[in-house]
């Protein structure tokens, strides 16, 4: 019986250190990756979002597969033109689940970006994204963007955003 009880504990101390390191691990994610992403949008930073990205991705929308990196000339136009136009963005995320490991994560969510012009009209988006991000150079980059704002054919909501907090960093 002792051997049991101490085989159950190394046991339980091992789980409980994987799931230490995987925290820190996703902290670590967190500053790295998702707390920039945040500011690089919400401040229109163009360069500063297309450096968490790795040198070649995967990103796919609702409008195709990019391959050649081509979203990254669509981030700088897009926020040269909000920026012009005297846009402004908030960008709100949480996580419906997160798969981490020493050199890779597999990270699912829920975002809403919100577009207020000048005169106080705002507009609202939600969606859904499937990110994964390796560990290059002992930096975390975004190796993979899959994003969508319909989900078995039904346009994500203000609802479906609702159902967790955003993420605080």
């Amino acid at each position: 019986m002792s051997k049991f009880l101490l085989l159950a504990f190394w046991s339980c101390t091992l789980c409980l250190n994987a799931q230490s390191h995987i925290l820190q691990t996703q902290t670590e994610i967190d500053q790295q990756v998702w707390k920039p992403f945040q500011d690089a949008f919400e401040s229109l930073d163009a360069a500063a979002l297309n450096s968490i990205y790795a040198q070649q991705v995967l990103r796919v929308t609702p409008s195709g597969i990019d391959t050649d990196n081509s979203f990254r000339a669509k981030n700088l136009d897009r926020f040269a033109s909000s920026k012009a136009d005297g846009v402004a963005i908030d960008l709100d995320f949480w996580f419906e689940s997160r798969h981490t490991n020493a050199s890779t994560s597999y990270e699912v969510g829920y975002f809403r970006i919100s577009y207020t012009t000048p005169n106080g009209e705002n507009s609202i988006n939600y969606g859904q994204f499937h990110i994964v991000l390796k560990k290059i150079d002992q930096q975390w980059k975004i190796t993979q963007d899959w994003d969508t704002d319909t989900i078995l054919g039904k346009k994500i909501s203000a609802a479906d955003f609702g159902t967790k907090s955003p993420r605080e960093f």
